[in-house]
């Protein structure tokens, strides 16, 4: 009798290990799905040396090209930007960011 108790809830433990396996299979799937949208939105609003560069600075800096890639489509879904953005415009639109998030340092002494 306890042996088939012992059974029963190893298969309950198995059964819901396997349920949180297929879930994170799911939620990993969902996410590459939506990585691969946004390339290909970003493919067709930036040049390829856009790209690269963008691509270049996700090594440094990933928090901030993932907000600038949402920044980017979401200009580009509304018309505010002259598409496709060259490699110039993102520098210019990355020295923009730059000025606003520098911070500065002043000692007193």
């Amino acid at each position: 009798m306890a042996a088939e108790g012992g059974d029963e809830e190893l298969e309950r433990l198995r059964e819901k290990k396997l349920k949180e396996m297929q879930e994170q299979a799911e939620a990993r799937r969902r996410a590459e799905e939506l990585a691969a949208q946004r390339r290909l939105a970003l493919k067709r609003i930036l040049t390829p040396e856009a790209l690269a560069r963008l691509d270049n600075l996700r090594i440094v800096r990933p928090e901030l090209v993932e907000a600038l890639e949402q920044q980017l489509i979401s200009l580009a879904a509304s018309g505010r930007v002259k598409l496709p953005i060259t490699d110039e415009d993102l520098k210019d639109i990355l020295a923009q960011i730059y000025e606003k998030s520098r911070k500065e340092y002043r000692f007193r002494f």
